[in-house]
């Protein structure tokens, strides 16, 4: 396969520029970025926050959509704007500061209400890369679901209310190559050399070693002699257990080199290849959740509508069962070792060679499927499947559910609202709480609490016990939650909505850039203790 030319000087100057962000999600995420387009509807202080937040790492434009004048209200929340813009049309002002963060950065505005706009020209919102959507009314809230699911759209809806905030991420389905998990073994294949790396690990002879040499070869080569020797002896299989692999190590250290006075001498990669038995020792395999995808129905199944991700996961399907022997393709790196360099990058370069020959079979595959599906063979490139190859021991799919079938009480999992209700320590009351807000503006067009009036605690309280009665769940536990709802009055922190944005802002480039696994599906924060929990609904 090819390998990747030189960086240009732009390439080069935008380096210097997204440095940190780029050691993060590299540079095809940041491509990704940069070609997607964003909706936010509302530019509340969360929505203006929640772009603050992808403008500055450089996504390729933003349109907001928000048919409000800004009012005094808005100056004590969002930092973007000022005292001079009261009565101008908040999405023109917050576009035009946005977009002082980054030149770089294309953003337009519609100033029409998202209702209007949903009515007159629902396509519209067709032609982004992703839809995130703050304080919107129940009945718009559901429209927008329902248009964007059906349009395979992700669309994200967050609120910051009080010292409260919440984020619903709507996806149905979401393909993810670069997971970054937080521990990952090596994938050294010592249980399955291939056959380059045992023609070279065969030609290393420890024992003839002096010890300044001894002391310098790659871990792999004592671990594999070790493998050598236990297997010749065990039926070709490998310590399963703690007492094996005790058994085990003894025969690393059997290796170790002695002084002259029959002290075994202290060597680090020695150390190093003890530590690896549990890692390393270990049958090579395919992980269950890869084995689920490559099972999965958009997977053996293609059409010609078929997806990138599941024409690459086909291919390697294909070359699991077949060249690989019921293994994925190896990934082709290796871990830091105590080792001279002339030795690690020689065994780096095997690793390095094998793992470009499993992607040239993988893309031969590729174009092949390609054809069968009368798609370009252009469409996937080789850098594409060789990082497809690279991570394809942590390709994660997520499926999740509709915002709108919440609102349908033989749908809604009302059996984890009934646990959290019971448990004071769960902050899905506050779930309950925003569900009771929705009711409440429906039926009194304003937010409880919000022209002081006292009457507004007995109307929420009366609206939240009708929700949980239809959901068949037992009472709130007590009634200071609905007074501090009222008390917020619908107002809306900067602080809060500072730590919300930047949150949601995460959200959305882990889409983007299909790196990363997404919160799923509801996200809920209180300020008031710090905390944060997740619930799939």
């Amino acid at each position: 396969m090819a390998s990747p030319g030189p960086k240009s000087p732009e390439q080069s100057e935008k380096s210097r520029k997204y440095d940190r962000q780029l050691r993060l999600w590299g540079d095809h995420g940041q491509a990704a970025l940069e070609s997607c387009r964003v909706c936010l509807i509302n530019a509340t202080g969360l929505g203006t926050e929640i772009l603050k937040s992808l403008v500055l790492p450089g996504i390729g434009g933003f349109t907001i959509v928000d048919g409000k004048k800004i009012t005094e209200e808005d100056i004590g929340a969002n930092f973007f704007l000022d005292i001079d813009s009261i009565g101008k049309p908040r999405a023109q002002v917050a576009t035009q500061l946005l977009l002082e963060l980054n030149p770089e950065v294309k953003g337009d505005y519609v100033d029409e209400a998202i209702e209007e706009l949903l009515q007159n020209n629902p396509d519209f919102f067709k032609n982004f890369t992703v839809v995130v959507a703050t304080s919107l009314p129940e009945r718009v809230l559901i429209a927008m679901s329902e248009l964007l699911w059906f349009a395979d759209i992700p669309f994200i809806a967050a609120r910051s209310y009080g010292l409260i905030g919440s984020t619903r991420l709507q996806l149905k389905e979401h393909t993810i190559i670069e997971s970054h998990p937080d521990t990952q073994n090596p994938d050294l294949r010592l249980d399955k050399p291939f056959p380059t790396l045992v023609a070279h690990l065969d030609s290393v002879e420890l024992s003839k070693m002096d010890l300044k040499d001894h002391a310098h070869v790659p871990y792999v080569v004592p671990l594999y002699e070790a493998m050598k020797e236990w297997r010749s002896t065990h039926d070709g299989s490998l310590p399963e257990n703690y007492k094996q692999k005790e058994l085990f190590k003894e025969l690393i250290r059997k290796r170790i080199k002695k002084n002259e006075d029959g002290v075994q001498e202290y060597e680090e990669n020695f150390e190093e290849a003890l530590r690896a038995v549990n890692f390393a020792v270990v049958p090579t395999a395919v992980p269950k959740s890869v084995q689920e995808i490559l099972r999965d129905c958009n997977c053996v199944n293609l059409t010609s509508e078929s997806k990138p991700f599941w024409i690459m996961a086909r291919a390697v399907k294909d070359f699991v069962d077949n060249e690989g022997e019921g293994l994925l393709p190896l990934r082709g790196s290796l871990p830091d070792m105590t080792a001279d360099s002339s030795r690690y990058i020689n065994l780096q370069q095997l690793y390095i060679q094998e793992a470009n020959r499993h992607a040239e079979i993988v893309q031969r595959n590729v174009r092949q499927l390609l054809r069968q599906l009368g798609q370009s063979t252009d469409a996937i490139s080789e850098a594409d499947t060789k990082l497809f190859c690279k991570h394809a021991s942590n390709l994660a799919v997520v499926r999740g559910t509709r915002i709108a079938d919440e609102y349908d009480p033989k749908l809604i999992n009302t059996s984890l609202i009934a646990q959290g209700v019971e448990n004071s320590e769960s902050l899905i009351v506050y779930y309950v709480m925003f569900r009771g807000i929705d009711r409440f503006f429906a039926e009194y067009n304003h937010y409880p609490g919000e022209f002081g009036d006292e009457h507004d605690i007995v109307k929420l309280k009366g609206s939240i016990t009708k929700l949980l009665s239809e959901w068949g769940c037992g009472p709130l536990a007590k009634d200071d939650y609905v007074h501090e709802i009222c008390r917020y009055g619908g107002a809306e922190l900067h602080s809060v909505s500072a730590f919300l944005g930047g949150c949601v802002a995460h959200e959305v480039i882990k889409l983007i850039t299909g790196q990363y696994k997404p919160v799923n599906n509801t996200f809920i924060y209180d300020a008031i203790t710090t905390n944060t929990e997740t619930f799939v609904f």
